[in-house]
């Protein structure tokens, strides 16, 4: 975990240079900070993420099984690669997430690394709303999209190579991997006296039953927001490809499930973009916020 912080520059004083993130001066451990309880809706996180972490390993024992029964029929099962990065992208996101919450950073986090500051504590929260936003989640999209796709290209057509199908799906994923980079670690210092907090803050100083402050994550509204341009984009795009796929399918199973995948895709990121944009306004403390918080998954 040091070695992942250091990976920023840093002055003489040992704190971060002030055009990637905030001082440790900056993140003031006297003032009045927000009481966090434990809630239900914290608990019921971990359920749901650990039935996407078995739903993972299932989906990798297929696409082994797929792979190695199909070797001798390699168009059949050609794409395996991106199917791996599909888990890969959602399972590590959902590892992401259970960092995230705040009664598993207290109780099983802070105990393995006890000397991180407040600052580095909200370099790791920065780094959460980076991956999260900015890779993990566009990446699972955008890998879904080009299998979706690919569906489309003709028999006659010569198939992509397993590595450039990997590439494009790696290289489509990186703008908005630069423009949350961008948002959380350079617009943060540079704009932070002329926005309001909720626009650039990716956490806020916490305090739990006990007495004890630490640095809860959340969600910057200007990441919100281009997480929201991402989606609509998507969302134009993977309609497209649907109708495509839709139009040139026979079975009328294969009709509705494409259907059905891509109305439940675009809702849920719809969903998800308005409720991010709730929690940037919404305060920590009420039920309303960890509700919303809890609906982004």
């Amino acid at each position: 975990m040091r070695k992942l912080l250091s990976a920023f520059p840093r002055n003489g004083r040992d704190d971060f240079l002030p055009i990637i993130t905030l001082q440790h001066d900056q993140i003031d451990d006297t003032s009045s900070p927000i009481l966090i309880t434990d809630t239900a809706l914290d608990f019921a996180t971990i359920p749901v993420i650990g039935a996407i972490l078995v739903l993972s390993l299932v989906s990798l024992s297929f696409i082994f099984h797929l792979r190695l029964r199909s070797r001798q029929l390699p168009e059949f099962n050609y794409l395996w690669t991106v199917r791996l990065l599909l888990v890969f992208f959602i399972s590590h996101w959902a590892i992401n997430e259970i960092i995230r919450l705040p009664f598993f950073r207290r109780r099983y986090f802070s105990p393995l690394v006890p000397s991180l500051t407040f600052s580095e504590q909200d370099d790791l929260c920065k780094l959460h709303v980076v991956f999260s936003l900015g890779f993990m989640e566009p990446g699972f999209l955008i890998a879904l999209f080009f299998l979706i796709n690919e569906s489309l290209r003709k028999q006659n057509q010569k198939p992509r190579s397993e590595t450039g199908a990997v590439c494009w799906v790696l290289s489509m994923s990186l703008p908005t991997l630069i423009l949350q980079t961008i948002v959380v670690f350079f617009l943060n210092p540079l704009f932070k006296a002329h926005l309001p907090p909720v626009m650039v803050e990716s956490s806020f100083l916490s305090v739990d039953e006990d007495g004890n402050k630490s640095m809860t994550c959340t969600y910057p509204l200007l990441s919100s927001i281009v997480f929201g341009a991402f989606g609509i984009t998507y969302s134009v795009c993977l309609l497209v490809s649907c109708w495509r796929v839709v139009s040139l399918a026979i079975n009328k199973g294969m009709k509705s499930r494409i259907t059905g995948l891509g109305w439940t895709v675009m809702t849920s990121l719809c969903v998800e973009s308005l409720l991010l944009g709730v929690v940037g306004f919404g305060k920590p403390e009420s039920i309303w916020y960890e509700g919303c918080c809890w609906g982004c998954l």
